[in-house]
């Protein structure tokens, strides 16, 4: 059955046109200016309908595994679920749900612990049908953790698997060059001052060697599984230089405006993150996305730890960076191109249907209705 919506400010890659957009579960059939008189047309007040946002790399699901330090969910289905439920609530469609592969301090943390139950989780999820969202995972590679190729190893086969990134959390470098940054940090998961010193210590000398040996390993591993591979934190133009020559095609969470015109200028895109914006600056010292955007340096959004974010920051871009169309289109076409989606990221017939219905209360955006292959799930 077509469905048609009508009196609603479409977002498409020219521009925002006040118009009527008709779909069925196989996809967009027409998007056109001005309003329709068919009978049954939907009226949307003149919300905002863009497509559906599509988000690269969000921690959030672990967030629901670990409630609280030291509490695991005995049950991942339903750990799982709660994270769709939050994920579409926010206008996100299309999710690669992150999961590290090893920790950042060996038996003290958690990941290890929870990592085939979240993959597990996921993957139960999606052939039962019974996430709302699109799910797809993108492992996140501690390239710190000894034991990081092996966990990789044992979960190579992941259907569902389709990005990964490698991260050196060694300290004193990329994300936590500033120590006291990460001391703050760790010391918020209920550890002593003795504790963090003691993880600090044994970190700066173990690290930056596991580092070098798994970064080379993970990147020959997944490029002969084709699997798409994104570096993260870069702060340096020698950082993106390594990430291009492990075959790289994805700068996340550049720490620096060197880093970012290094890898624009590699070829690479440029991932940021949405709290970023919404909150005025990093949390662990890193350049402001805000600059970033201002200065042609962004290709991607991603909401990081907050699903919520990504709507959140797209408005204010939109307010103060860029026009409201392409500062959409760092969540959806640019995102969906970025990952080889050919079938969504845009308002356009043929494409999926795959939707976002908002608008703007006050200064924050409300969203209204999320329709997922045509069929309305929230």
């Amino acid at each position: 059955m077509t469905v048609i919506l009508t009196n609603a400010r479409l977002v498409t890659e020219d521009g925002i046109i006040d118009g009527t957009i008709s779909y069925s579960a196989g996809g967009i059939s027409d998007v056109q200016p001005g309003r329709s008189d068919v009978p049954g047309a939907e009226d949307c007040g003149g919300d905002f309908v863009t497509p559906g946002l599509i988000e690269c790399h969000t921690d959030n699901l672990e967030r629901h595994f670990v409630p609280r330090p030291g509490v695991i969910w005995p049950d991942g289905k339903a750990a799982a679920l709660a994270h769709d439920a939050q994920i579409i609530s926010s206008g996100i469609t299309t999710v690669y749900d992150a999961i590290c592969v090893g920790g950042y301090d060996d038996d003290k943390d958690h990941r290890p612990k929870i990592m085939g139950a979240m993959i597990d989780a996921v993957e139960q999820g999606i052939a039962t049908g019974v996430f709302r969202a699109t799910h797809r995972i993108h492992m996140r590679c501690e390239t710190t953790d000894s034991r990081m190729m092996s966990y990789l190893e044992r979960h190579a086969a992941t259907p569902s698997l389709s990005l990964a990134s490698l991260m050196d959390h060694t300290l004193g470098q990329r994300q936590w060059r500033n120590l006291d940054h990460y001391r703050r940090f760790i010391k918020g998961e209920g550890r002593s001052d003795a504790e963090i010193e003691a993880i600090i210590a044994e970190q700066i000398e173990t690290s930056s060697r596991n580092a070098k040996h798994n970064f080379a390993k993970g990147a020959e591993f997944l490029r002969a599984r084709d699997v798409s591979i994104a570096s993260h934190d870069d702060t340096t133009p020698e950082h993106v230089a390594d990430a291009v020559a492990a075959g790289c095609a994805i700068s996340e969470f550049p720490t620096t405006i060197e880093a970012a015109r290094a890898a624009r200028e590699a070829g690479l895109k440029t991932v940021g993150g949405a709290p970023n914006v919404v909150r005025g600056g990093s949390h662990s010292g890193g350049v402001s996305v805000l600059d970033l955007a201002k200065k042609g340096l962004l290709d991607v959004l991603s909401s990081d730890y907050v699903p919520a974010s990504l709507l959140q920051a797209i408005h204010i871009l939109g307010e103060t960076a860029m026009p409201l169309h392409e500062a959409v289109g760092l969540a959806a076409w640019r995102a969906a191109d970025m990952l080889g989606l050919a079938d969504r990221g845009r308002l356009k017939p043929g494409a999926r249907a795959d939707f976002l219905r908002f608008r703007i209360d006050g200064n924050t955006p409300v969203v209204r209705a999320v329709t997922v292959a045509g069929q309305r799930v929230f």
